[in-house]
């Protein structure tokens, strides 16, 4: 009969479980998250049960450059996992041709502590931020939904095109960036990929006709006006982090039902939300966020003419669902 000691009393994993601590790096993440499945498993994450307290953060000074950003992300499951993910965002590395973002997800066993997996923070960050936009924008976007614009061309962004798309019929993505060379490259890279994708030298054309808008830049100011806005339009707010910093401006804000991932991260971190509350444009009481939304608390878009607006800024049960989701499947192929 299996014992769960050994005779020193040292605990013996059960069977089947023996598979050691896995390292999974950054092409091998990208290829277990598939966007349907990280999408789901995302709104399983936000059904509730996942502890996913705040994020424990400090700014580094970078001679020259914009500050640097560290942080620390838990989330736990109850007898299941502990996730811990350690990552670095370092806007100036966008000059370098660099990744913004970069770190580590480290998944445990939620009943022995032991260390399960080490998987690249990089890729789980830029994905699992796309399928939490792609999770909103299945509740908040028209579901016929057939134009997207990409506002940024870093690696955040060249997800958002894929997510999108898991959730709604998008047949034409428009890319606009600062460097219009950079967003043609981008738009071609996009082609090779099966996108209908197209550069665009001004962002206020494509943002006029696009039904979903999807802004992942580091701009310290609005790239995306709310008077742009057509009606029944879905904006994406991805890129603005700190509250001295926004993507959107204040009439977007009264023209939209505005929503969050989370109440308890988004209304306190990111300007787009703190700059219009201080101003008393916004009401924070009145913001909606994902867990309301996936738990049926709240139905989402109301009408085909209703503008609405989801800003995040991350959650560690996000990182919890995309390490816990790639795990499972290595664990499952190697037992």
């Amino acid at each position: 009969m299996r014992r769960d000691f050994t005779e020193s009393g040292r605990f013996r994993q059960p069977v089947g479980e023996e598979i050691g601590m896995i390292v999974v790096g950054e092409e091998e993440t990208r290829e277990r998250l598939e966007w349907k499945p990280l999408v789901e498993a995302l709104r399983g994450a936000f059904k509730g049960g996942v502890e996913s307290p705040a994020k424990h953060q400090h700014f580094v000074e970078v001679p020259g450059e914009p500050e640097g950003k560290i942080m620390m992300m838990p989330a736990w499951r109850s007898g299941k996992y502990v996730c811990v993910k350690l990552v670095n965002m370092f806007p100036g590395n966008a000059e370098r041709g660099m990744p913004a973002v970069s770190g580590i997800v480290i998944l445990f066993d939620g009943r022995t502590g032991q260390l399960l997996a080490q998987i690249d923070g990089g890729e789980v960050t830029a994905r699992r931020t796309a399928a939490a936009s792609a999770l909103a924008a299945d509740y908040l976007a028209r579901s016929d939904a057939k134009t997207h614009l990409v506002v940024g061309t870093g690696r955040v962004a060249w997800n958002l095109i894929f997510a999108h798309r898991a959730v709604r019929a998008i047949d034409t993505t428009y890319i606009w960036g600062r460097n219009y060379d950079k967003a043609q490259r981008f738009a071609a890279r996009a082609r090779d990929h099966g996108i209908s994708a197209e550069a665009v030298e001004t962002a206020e054309p494509a943002a006029r006709e696009a039904e979903v808008i999807s802004c992942a830049t580091f701009s310290p100011d609005p790239v995306v006006k709310g008077e742009w806005l057509a009606a029944g339009a879905h904006l994406d707010l991805v890129g603005g982090y700190r509250p001295e910093v926004r993507e959107t401006d204040d009439e977007a804000i009264r023209r939209a039902r505005v929503y969050c991932d989370t109440v308890t991260g988004a209304p306190k971190a990111a300007g787009d939300l703190t700059q219009p509350i201080a101003d008393g444009v916004l009401d924070p009481d009145v913001l909606i966020d994902l867990y309301t939304l996936v738990q049926g608390r709240d139905g989402g878009r109301t009408s085909d003419d209703e503008i609405t607006l989801f800003k995040s800024v991350g959650a560690s049960l996000e990182d919890f669902a995309a390490a816990a989701l790639v795990y499972e499947q290595v664990r499952k192929e190697r037992s």
